[in-house]
């Protein structure tokens, strides 16, 4: 079993940046991948970025070159760098977790940005960029 807390939401203007942190407790992260993912009202929770266990990563579209998913295995943290941040990408941000099988190559293949492959959830914590 493992228990997700993200942290660092906040309310920034357009252009802004934050810094979201996901800290684990209950198993070790080095056997599971990891994942940012996003629900703004009314929408559908969303796959935002994800990291392998190899530290190899995947970025929606609309994040690329903006965002950037990085892990600490060491101290079971996952981070989500996010600059130059729009109205757009006000939502409520989770972090997700599933643990890698053996017979699957990679994490990209396994779960990639899936809603439904991750098992482990955080609560949430809140972007909100003003115009």
């Amino acid at each position: 079993q493992v228990q997700l807390v993200e942290s660092g939401g906040g309310s920034v203007q357009a252009g802004g940046s934050l810094r979201l942190s996901c800290a684990a407790s209950g198993d070790t992260y080095s056997t599971y991948c990891l994942a940012w993912f996003r629900q703004a009202p009314g929408k559908e929770r969303e796959g935002v970025a994800a990291t392998g266990i190899d530290g190899g990563t995947l970025y929606t579209n609309s994040v690329k070159g903006r965002f950037t998913i990085s892990r600490d295995n060491a101290k079971n943290s996952l981070f989500l760098q996010m600059n130059s941040l729009t109205p757009d990408d006000t939502a409520m941000y989770y972090c997700a977790a599933v643990r890698r099988p053996p017979s699957a190559w990679t994490c990209a293949l396994y779960a990639g940005l899936a809603v439904g492959k991750y098992t482990y959830w955080g609560q949430g914590t809140q972007v909100t960029v003003s115009s």
